[in-house]
């Protein structure tokens, strides 16, 4: 038995959960254009020099990674505790692999990143009320 009432802060979370189904959307159709673009290498020039980035594989993990988040976000609106959890450990690692392509898409990155923080305060601070009774 659990002795968290649903509140409206409970909408947060659903929130959430929407939000991670359309990111996760998002970020698969991205990585779908990466692999079918016929684009093989971005290169990314710095102080630190110039790097390249293999945008097949990058497209791969943001497929991927983009499927496993809006899955996720499907269970997250079904209340199930073990979504929120690993719905924060995946928008982690969305935001933080953002990051790496800051210089190549920058405007992108900060939509996501912004989304993905707005994902784990929703379900760090409010999740807990779409808990399965």
């Amino acid at each position: 038995m659990s002795n968290t009432q649903r509140t409206g802060w409970a909408g947060w979370a659903v929130f959430a959960g929407i939000l991670m189904i359309i990111a996760g959307a998002l970020a698969a159709l991205n990585g779908l254009n990466a692999v079918l673009s016929p684009v093989e290498k971005w290169a990314v020039s710095s102080e630190a020099g110039t790097f390249l980035f293999d945008v097949e594989i990058w497209g791969w993990w943001h497929l991927i990674l983009g499927i496993v988040i809006l899955v996720v976000g499907i269970f997250v609106l079904r209340g199930a505790a073990w979504a929120r959890v690993i719905a924060v450990i995946l928008v982690a690692l969305n935001a933080i692999s953002q990051l790496a392509f800051f210089s190549v898409q920058p405007w992108w990155a900060l939509i996501v990143i912004a989304l993905d923080v707005i994902i784990i305060y929703a379900l760090t601070v409010h999740g807990r009320e779409l808990q399965e009774g």
